[in-house]
């Protein structure tokens, strides 16, 4: 549940309370950015979706196929999606962000998944399975029976050995930037698991029976090495699904991943388009989720949030029946957007499960006194005002998403009573430090909007002594560049979101030291041995509700003693699309547009 913007990286959502912006439920990050202006009332939004409340672990009855029939829906025709970035990632053992979560909903399908109903209602359900798992031992055995009927895009079946091949390629040295809550939980915490199958199953050595168990083709049985009650969410992860091995060419099956979807992938030219078209072994009364109602969706990228607004207002031609995942509504759009009167029943602003931070890398700043007058000179008020306003965002002031179970409003760099940052604090450190005129090298998106976002930043920290050294990274790299734990930055945006609403969703993979490698969320390399010890502690806690004021507390100590970064703002996602689609809605899980029951009117 990265994972934002950039569509980022849904970070965990947690049963318990969902926080991703980041994007959506996984540990991921969004792709952020709304507009600002206009009155309550037309501009939303209404109800937090994301909160843990929301959420229910869903029956067999609820499991079922097919998913209900949307009002009005008629099969056929083109679905046109416009995309700012390029898709990082079509393997689903690699995805982990808001627009390509998004994404892989349509060719992908997962042990269980989530169930969003009218009313934004959210239940996690049988997807392959015939149910949501069914526990023993405490918690630490989980069982999954899968459904009749399944195929993939071959016609060929499903079976449980493919979930098992599934699964065995997250062990791979290749399979970096997607989930790992399962294969850790099987065998080990960090990339420790990775000992337990060095090369994945491609050498023909497989896990233990003991460890992950197929006794027949519709039996898949996880002995994990301690009980986790959320692993119904863990299983809707993207990567907790069908692999056939014939067709797995590890690092090359990020162009084409084998369908189990309503969709397959048609031609993908990477970098600029990606044409997803029917499945026609998809078995509808297998999916209690998806729809299957257009022929094909075209998607296309390069498309700046001010290029995808102006089509979707002028709303001709081809534009009629586009949308976007994640493109917001443009900033400077947002009073257009909101005056057009035929907008109203083609756009929503939803408050997404997903934090803003700005990343500090603890390895290249290393005096705490540094990064803590960063924290003081961000101006987080004036960030918000360049992503859009109220549309776009809320103020942020400590780690952790109010969508999360106890959370608290804490503030401890004064965010709320100075929006715009503390210059004379934060200059007051530098001087303490003896680093007045330090030189931080600040990268970020070549997006329109980051790029304002950069001149309102580079302003701030000024002000409080710093020198600037801008450095635009193409944002269709971004995601990777950050990632790399040798990165050459001092200072960088990062989003995540729970992806499940309980803060172990969050805190772990931020900020625990344990977690730092290529591709993974510890954006700042925090390695703190007292932190890693905390972390274990309130894991090994059974009781959610008492481990969540445990979290608040640590996220709280790590923000004000360590200031790995500092939290900016908590997204929300003001989306437009075309006069001529039905059946668009919101995912609270992923914090986008939701393209399973879209059609062509």
């Amino acid at each position: 549940m990265t994972p934002t913007m950039f569509p980022g990286r849904r970070a965990r959502l947690s049963a318990v309370a969902l926080a991703a912006g980041a994007l959506m439920l996984s540990a991921c990050s969004s792709g952020g950015g709304g507009g600002g202006g206009g009155d309550k009332e037309s501009q939303g939004p209404g109800e937090d979706k994301t909160g843990s409340a929301n959420y229910s672990i869903g029956t067999k009855a609820d499991s079922a196929g097919p998913a209900p029939e949307v009002p009005g829906a008629k099969k056929g025709g083109t679905v046109g999606v416009l995309q700012r970035d390029a898709f990082n990632h079509l393997d689903p053992g690699q995805i982990y962000y808001s627009d390509v979560l998004t994404n892989q909903m349509l060719y992908n399908r997962t042990l269980t998944s989530y169930k969003v109903d009218d009313k934004s209602k959210v239940k996690v359900v049988g997807d392959l399975a015939t149910d949501a798992g069914t526990s023993s031992d405490g918690g630490k055995t989980w069982k999954f029976t899968l459904k009749d009927g399944l195929k993939f895009e071959d016609g060929s079946p499903i079976t449980a050995k493919d979930i098992r091949w599934g699964i065995e390629r997250l062990y791979a040295p290749f399979e970096t930037d997607g989930p790992l809550y399962i294969p850790q939980w099987l065998s080990g915490d960090g990339n420790d698991f990775r000992k337990a199958l060095p090369e994945g199953p491609y050498d023909g050595k497989h896990l233990p029976s003991s460890v992950l168990d197929t006794p027949d083709d519709k039996t898949v049985i996880f002995h994990f090495l301690k009980p986790h009650a959320d692993t119904p969410f863990a299983t809707a992860m993207p990567n907790v699904g069908p692999v056939k091995a014939e067709k797995d060419t590890k690092q090359k099956y990020d162009n084409a991943p084998f369908a189990s979807g309503p969709y397959k992938v048609g031609d993908y030219k990477v970098g600029k388009s990606l044409t997803l078209v029917r499945n026609e072994h998809w078995n509808a009364k297998t999916d209690p989720v998806r729809h299957q109602y257009a022929d094909r969706f075209e998607i296309s990228f390069g498309h700046q949030f001010a290029d995808s607004t102006r089509r979707f207002l002028a709303d001709q031609g081809d534009d009629k029946n586009a949308l976007s995942f994640s493109n917001a509504a443009a900033p400077e759009m947002t009073e257009k957007v909101l005056g057009q009167a035929d907008t109203k029943a083609r756009r929503f602003v939803e408050i997404q499960p997903y934090v803003d931070y700005i990343s500090f890398n603890t390895d290249r700043l290393r005096d705490v006194k540094v990064r803590k007058a960063l924290a003081y000179a961000m101006p987080n008020g004036q960030i918000v005002q360049q992503m859009g306003g109220a549309t776009a965002a809320l103020l942020a002031t400590n780690y952790l998403s109010p969508a999360m179970d106890g959370f608290q409003p804490t503030d401890p760099f004064g965010k709320k009573a100075k929006p715009a940052g503390d210059a004379d604090k934060a200059k007051q450190l530098l001087q303490e430090a003896g680093k007045t005129g330090q030189e931080i090298v600040y990268a970020y998106a070549n997006t329109d909007v980051q790029q304002k976002v950069a001149v309102v930043v580079t302003q701030a920290l000024e002000r409080a002594g710093f020198k600037v050294q801008k450095k635009e990274v193409d944002s269709n790299t971004w995601r990777t560049a950050i990632a790399e734990v040798k990165n050459k930055f001092d200072i960088y945006r990062s989003s995540w979101g729970a992806d499940w609403p309980v803060s172990s969703t969050v805190v772990p993979p931020l900020f625990d030291g344990r977690q730092i490698a290529d591709g993974a969320q510890n954006y700042g390399h925090l390695n703190n041995p007292k932190v890693n010890e905390d972390v274990d502690r309130i894991n090994a806690i059974p009781d959610v509700k008492k481990a969540a004021p445990e979290w608040q507390k640590l996220a709280d100590r790590i923000l004000t003693e360590d200031v790995p970064g500092v939290p900016v703002f908590y997204n929300r996602q003001f989306s437009l699309w075309g006069s001529n689609l039905g059946g668009v809605k919101y995912h609270p899980v992923y914090g986008t547009a939701d393209p399973t029951g879209v059609f062509v009117k």
